[in-house]
């Protein structure tokens, strides 16, 4: 008999399976840098002082294109006038309303302009403040270039009270030697001034008369306070009379100096807390016959006048070496545009600035007065940085 025996056998059926893959490609890294980048700028006038910080912000600006950015554009708004303080305001909201990258802002006066700036932190537009270090109240600052106003009173003062009689390097008091290129700031003037002697302090003589910016207001309040707490330790110099407001104006600068000649036939000194002004006391003076020389004074008494004032720009540094006025206190404007553009780019490629950058205010007199003008020694910056993201005074 034949046995059938049954196989079963399993039998496998491969099939094609189609998988569909998806790749993601790898993005490219997102650079830190946009191409365009537009900072907007706002001066309270388009006086001398203003254009020399609107220049360097535009030299700053073009030397980052030098260096590989493809466009850092300023757009430079001023008021009609110092004190056209609406205007600013609506410069600063027409900004905000053009979403420019970053607002740098030399304020007509600090609380004026605090209701713009609050819409340009709610826009998320960072704020650079020049021409202050004072933190200003109720609003986000990304950065301060500038000096403290009060110290740049004390520093004039410093230099008035050499010229009549003190230490220091402008008069006939005790002279000090310092090397060209020294700091003649307010730590400098203060160490030199906690030496005074008892005899020194009482040879101080002159007379003064004051010619302020706003009366009132913020900057020239400051200034005026600095200036104060310096003179008034010095019994000898007589202020003559309240403060005359320019309004940080080169013609009504001329006004009050012509009306402080005229009824002060023995005036001394005039200390003028701007340029504006104190280039219009200078040729007020010099228009009367009245105007004193660097190295032809003091006469006490005599009808010559000796000239004061704060800010340097190109046109006073010229009459600073011709010896038309004694000293100016030197406040930053290159400074402030040249710093004033890195920062902003900084911020928008993504890095970090300070919060504070002090231009150290001092002293530019006659033998010092071309180390300020026509060439401002600044940094180099570190653009290269600053394309990567980085923060280079940080």
């Amino acid at each position: 008999m034949v046995e059938t025996v049954v196989v079963e056998k399993e039998v496998v059926v491969e099939k094609e399976v189609q998988v569909e893959v998806v790749v993601t490609p790898t993005p490219a890294p997102e650079a830190p840098c946009p191409d365009r980048i537009t900072i907007c700028w706002t001066p309270p006038d388009i006086t001398g002082v203003f254009r020399t910080a609107t220049d360097y912000w535009e030299l700053s600006a073009a030397d980052a294109m030098t260096h590989g950015f493809k466009l850092v554009s300023l757009v430079s708004q001023a008021p009609t006038s110092h004190i056209a303080f609406g205007d600013q305001v609506g410069i600063i909201e027409d900004f905000v309303a053009r979403e420019c990258d970053v607002i740098g802002i030399s304020p007509i006066e600090v609380e004026v302009v605090i209701p713009a700036i609050q819409k340009a932190n709610e826009a998320g537009i960072p704020v650079i403040i020049v021409n202050l270090l004072e933190p200003i109240a109720g609003v986000e600052v990304a950065s301060y270039i500038g000096f403290d106003n009060t110290e740049a009173g004390r520093i004039s003062g410093f230099a008035l009270v050499d010229y009549f009689g003190g230490p220091g390097v402008l008069g006939t008091g005790r002279e000090v030697e310092v090397e060209l290129g020294t700091y003649l700031d307010l730590a400098w003037w203060e160490e030199l001034y906690e030496t005074v002697t008892d005899e020194e302090r009482a040879a101080v003589e002159g007379k003064v008369a004051i010619i302020e910016g706003i009366a009132g207001g913020f900057f020239s309040t400051a200034r005026l306070n600095g200036f104060h707490s310096i003179v008034d330790e010095f019994p000898g110099i007589e202020i003559v009379e309240e403060p005359c407001a320019a309004d940080w104006n080169r013609e009504k600068g001329i006004g009050c100096a012509e009306d402080f000649l005229t009824a002060h036939t023995d005036l001394d000194g005039i200390w003028a807390a701007s340029n504006e002004m104190g280039l219009g006391a200078m040729l007020a003076s010099e228009g009367a016959d009245r105007l004193e020389l660097a190295g032809e004074g003091p006469v006490l008494g005599d009808d010559k006048v000796a000239i004061f004032t704060n800010d340097v720009t190109p046109e006073s540094a010229d009459r600073v070496a011709e010896g038309k006025m004694i000293a100016e206190t030197h406040h930053g404007f290159p400074e402030w545009g040249w710093y004033g553009t890195e920062f902003g780019v900084t911020m928008v490629c993504g890095g970090d600035v300070p919060e504070i950058f002090d231009i150290r205010p001092r002293t530019m007199y006659q033998e010092n007065a071309r180390l300020f003008y026509p060439q401002p020694a600044l940094e180099p910056i570190d653009w290269e940085t600053i394309k990567e993201g980085g923060s280079p005074r940080k």
